[in-house]
């Protein structure tokens, strides 16, 4: 069987995350990224020197690791060692391919760190089972044919609960899509994890961390439980202080949000003023943003469960793990920017982002669909311009020469018109402008007209882009955004996991090296 093509992609994002990973941003928005196996050890030296030792003892229910997972960890804990961190909030069926690119991006930057400084490293996935976002958490999609299909689950829970405490429900027909879309896969036991996972009486949060567990521990990476009692009770110290501080906190992140604007960007996260970045959480699981004016108060009131806002997160994060870089996805980079602010205002030091690798999968069936199109996959990224060169194709030579040629005669005809002394006594040179545009915009519908209907007849062809667009850039955005991995690993099995592992690798060799 012909294995997947991987692609690797520049991450891409908006402005603020491009320029973040190209080392174009003012000083002192991010911690500096190590250059070279010497900075990178000096870096984890630092990071270790600051954790407690006892950090795994603390949250190793937690991890409720096993296997390669938790000798990893142990591996660290005893050596002193650190981790390399990534995560996501929960998504239906473990969400769309960037959870497995974060998760693989760790996992090979943790290799190459431990082999690089010899510094014991392991990877962890932190699942944010505490975020309240269900509109997020309740789908994924999958591509049948020429048709990318939204698999949709209802709320059961309430509005703003933690994942880890929102019902899930009866998902059995999502389920059957999901496996539908894999077809007569030889790799089936992975579905049988969702399956397995996604039961009825469990969370959204549980499903995804046992369905996270069960496919990222054999390769050695850990799953952290972010909603677990014993992150909320490692986490809590930080979390008070960043109560007891939230004037100091919202100035530092005004301040930082304005520089990011006068300096031609956008800031990611919006200020909410008045508001701390710290939640209470409400018996049942919902969340609400702790006013700054009640801020002290609260802080002293050891009943309730706070949780951190998205700002925060990563600062709480290096405070419980020997974290040496977390791996985030374009929006994650922009907004480190402001997280830089907070862990300042708090006296922290300021977590290392790391670009996390991209990729597209090309599987031989859309390969050869491209080769039938007599395209590549860079000429299906621009809208419309893959139909556009079918449909040019497909006209016959006769009607494209001849609007050619109307083309050229119109602008004969007007030159001809406007430089006339004639002419130009008798009408202004923008009325002959004028109508050059109106008889050329007449011309090009006439042209889209016969390109569309030329583009009818092409059944086959217009049936291929359509399978290409929906396996590659479903719904005009990139695979690794919209589409669950889960089929395509179940059709292909290890023989992708090992071309994706090893993208993963030369992406960490390229940030240990310093290319």
């Amino acid at each position: 069987m012909t294995p997947p093509r991987v692609v690797a992609e520049p991450i891409g994002g908006g402005p603020l995350a491009r320029a973040a990973v190209e080392g174009r941003t003012p000083a002192g928005w991010y911690a500096p990224r190590p250059h070279g196996a010497a900075a990178w050890r000096a870096h984890a030296e630092a990071v270790r020197a600051a954790c407690s030792p006892d950090w795994l003892s603390h949250l190793a229910p937690a991890f409720n690791a096993t296997g390669a997972a938790a000798r990893r960890l142990e591996s660290v804990a005893q050596g002193r060692g650190i981790v390399v961190t990534t995560g996501q909030q929960p998504g239906l069926f473990g969400g769309p391919g960037y959870t497995w690119l974060k998760a693989l991006s760790a996992r090979a930057l943790a290799d190459r760190i431990e082999q690089a400084t010899g510094i014991p490293a392991a990877p962890v996935f932190w699942a944010a089972t505490d975020d309240a976002d269900f509109a997020e958490a309740s789908w994924t999609a999958v591509a049948f044919d020429e048709e990318v299909r939204r698999l949709r689950i209802e709320r059961v829970g309430f509005d703003g609960q933690v994942m880890a405490a929102q019902p899930l429900g009866d998902v059995s027909a999502q389920f059957a899509d999901l496996a539908a879309a894999a077809g007569s896969a030889p790799h089936l036991e992975l579905l049988e994890h969702a399956r397995r996972a996604y039961r009825a009486d469990a969370t959204v949060g549980s499903a995804y961390v046992e369905l996270l567990r069960a496919l990222l521990e054999p390769m050695g990476i850990a799953v952290l439980d972010a909603w677990h009692p014993a992150v909320r009770d490692a986490a809590r110290p930080t979390l008070v202080e960043a109560l007891r501080r939230a004037p100091v906190i919202d100035e530092a992140v005004s301040l930082r949000s304005v520089a990011i604007e006068r300096a031609g960007f956008r800031a990611q996260v919006a200020r909410v003023p008045k508001l701390s970045l710290v939640f209470r959480v409400s018996a049942n699981g919902v969340k609400e943003r702790i006013p700054i004016a009640q801020a002290g108060d609260v802080a002293v009131q050891p009943q309730l469960v706070l949780s951190a806002n998205v700002l925060l997160r990563p600062v709480v994060e290096r405070a419980i793990l020997p974290t040496i870089g977390y791996f985030g996805g374009p929006g994650e980079v922009a907004y480190f920017a402001q997280v830089g602010a907070v862990a300042e205002a708090l006296g922290h030091q300021v977590p290392l982002v790391l670009p996390r690798w991209s990729a597209t999968i090309i599987e031989p069936v859309i390969d050869r669909m491209l080769g039938r199109l007599g395209m590549v996959f860079d000429d299906i990224k621009p809208p419309h311009q893959a139909e556009r060169r079918m449909g040019d194709r497909a006209m016959p030579a006769f009607v494209r020469d001849t609007l050619e040629s109307l083309r050229r005669d119109v602008d004969a005809k007007l030159n001809a018109l406007r430089d006339s002394a004639e002419g130009t006594a008798m009408v202004q040179p923008s009325t002959i402008e004028g109508a050059r545009h109106q008889l050329k915009f007449r011309i090009d519908r006439l042209e889209r007209r016969y390109r569309t209907a030329a583009l009818k007849a092409e059944t086959s062809a217009v049936r291929d882009l359509g399978g290409v667009r929906a396996a590659l850039m479903p719904e005009g955005l990139r695979q690794e955004r919209v589409l669950n991995p889960l089929p395509l690993v179940a059709r292909h099995g290890e023989e992708l996991l090992d071309l994706l592992r090893a993208g993963a690798a030369t992406h960490a060799a390229q940030l240990v090296g310093g290319a």
